[in-house]
């Protein structure tokens, strides 16, 4: 597929750029510092251009089959970051006919807040990453009430080894459910299968462990 991935050179981004063209797929990569994907794999299109800025999206989108974000931004501070991307984003993918979009955003968001374990719920949460989660809520919304074919992927709180329990995609959030890690490398293989599989579409999937 072609596949536009927006924020290809964070953890995740990465990621997903580097699995996706093992798949085959045609990625374009956005990022703001085309040096800083200097290694991407042979095959991948990096384009050096601002997320925010509604033409540079437009020239992005064309021709594209299905959009990624995975954008991040420095925590615990106040950001309109991924709501303005998003909110030009749509309107660049309507106008130029492009309908799937599957969108990063993560335990904190929605209903998954208090949900990712002890130390995310009542350390990372508060002191660094509550502030920024209000506009990825603002974010949530917008593509939730848009017209595109959306997934929306809440990652639990990211750990460098999945553990022992089983993982878990969950669409619904009980009082007790607590996903409390993920590694990158899965969220980017959960990613990439939505490109093209209707399990989770129009729907916000939570994924990650249970410990």
């Amino acid at each position: 597929m072609r596949v536009l991935l927006l924020g290809a050179s964070g953890s995740v981004g990465r990621r997903i750029l580097a699995r996706g063209v093992e798949r085959g797929h045609a990625i374009r990569a956005q990022t703001r510092d085309a040096a800083r994907l200097a290694d991407a794999a042979e095959g991948a299109e990096v384009v050096a251009a601002d997320p925010t800025d509604a033409a540079a999206l437009r020239t992005l989108v064309a021709g594209q089959q299905v959009v990624v974000i995975a954008l991040g931004t420095a925590p615990a501070r106040r950001t309109t970051l991924f709501s303005d991307v998003t909110a030009r984003l749509i309107a660049a993918m309507q106008a130029e006919g492009v309908a799937r979009l599957v969108a990063i955003t993560g335990v904190g968001a929605g209903e998954t807040r208090g949900h990712g374990g002890f130390l995310y719920d009542w350390i990372i949460y508060p002191l660094f990453t509550r502030q920024f989660y209000e506009d990825k809520d603002r974010q949530e919304r917008l593509i939730r009430q848009s017209a595109l074919d959306w997934v929306l992927v809440r990652p639990a709180p990211f750990k460098a080894s999945a553990g022992a329990t089983p993982f878990q995609a969950i669409t619904e959030v009980k009082p007790d459910t607590c996903l409390s890690r993920i590694t990158r490398d899965e969220v980017a293989i959960f990613v990439l299968d939505q490109l093209a599989d209707d399990r989770y579409l129009h729907r916000v999937v939570f994924i990650g462990h249970a410990t």
